[in-house]
């Protein structure tokens, strides 16, 4: 009989190469089953990240060995606190767009409402009188020393405003008042802006003054009634724009309203110093 020694076992075991398996976790039941009445086998012991399993690659008497091999099991907890933690910020995320898309269309709406009842409120704006002060026509010359005839012309006018607006108050601008004989001005005035309040109304009380105005021979009726003019007949007409501006909702909702004025008077030599209804003879236009 041939007794195998120690050294004899090394040297098989050195030039026997090393043989690997790898046991899924699905098959460790069986494994045991088959491998564990070896005495070489010991007991697995199971943890939350990885299990081992033991095979032997040759036979004892060969001088086999067992192979302790590992496998990685997965964390399907962490998985499912990463997919919870994702399918929150998407969430999150979907609220945040729909609470602007609906602030935005709300307030948007609010603004269009806000609109469409500021532009029912227009301002109430006539003339109510007109008073021809001074009216004098001389001989002069003008900045350039062109001889013609020169005119001065006083009158005050009254002009009644009022902002209906149940609200909001408005800024009014009013443009030169002006008298005009067609083409030609004869005099000018001007008034300060203005904030009317809500529900509340003014009377305007403006200076239009003409000071050595040369006509140039383009006012008959002056011309004719130069020494004499009381009697002096001269249709002339009284124009001025009136801008309101509202801010209901700061420069978001700032509703404008437009109001020129055209009145027709006739200047009367005659009549200075008396006062002349414009109640109806002037054109409003928005």
């Amino acid at each position: 009989m041939h007794v195998i020694s120690d050294s004899d076992l090394t040297s098989v075991e050195a030039l026997t190469p090393p043989q690997y398996y790898v046991q899924s976790p699905s098959n460790y039941h069986d494994k045991t089953t088959s491998y564990g009445s070896t005495p070489f086998e010991s007991p697995v012991h199971h943890s939350r990240e990885s299990s081992t399993s033991r095979t032997c690659s040759t036979s004892l008497k060969n001088g086999g060995r067992c192979v302790l091999t590992w496998n990685k099991i997965e964390d399907d907890d962490d998985d499912g606190d990463s997919d919870g933690d994702s399918d929150g910020v998407v969430s999150l995320r979907f609220y945040v767009m729909w609470f602007v898309v609906v602030f935005v269309f709300l307030f948007t709406v609010f603004s269009l409402v806000l609109w469409a009842v500021s532009v029912r409120y227009k301002p109430e704006v006539f003339v109510k009188s007109m008073v021809f002060d001074n009216l004098n026509v001389q001989s002069g010359m003008d900045a350039t020393g062109v001889p013609t005839d020169m005119l001065t012309l006083n009158a005050t006018v009254e002009i009644f405003y009022r902002n209906p607006a149940t609200f909001f108050g408005v800024h009014v601008s009013v443009t030169p008042i002006e008298i005009h004989y067609f083409q030609l001005k004869l005099a000018s005035g001007h008034v300060e802006k203005f904030y009317q309040s809500k529900k509340s109304h003014r009377v305007i009380v403006s200076q239009v003054l003409g000071y050595q105005m040369p006509l140039y021979g383009g006012v008959p009726p002056f011309n004719a009634a130069i020494g004499r003019l009381e009697n002096a007949i001269v249709p002339v007409n009284l124009t001025f724009g009136m801008r309101s501006r509202a801010y209901v909702l700061g420069r978001l909702v700032n509703p404008k309203f437009h109001k020129n004025v055209l009145c027709q008077v006739t200047l009367r030599g005659n009549q200075i110093g008396k006062r002349v209804n414009l109640t109806d003879s002037c054109i409003y236009r928005d």
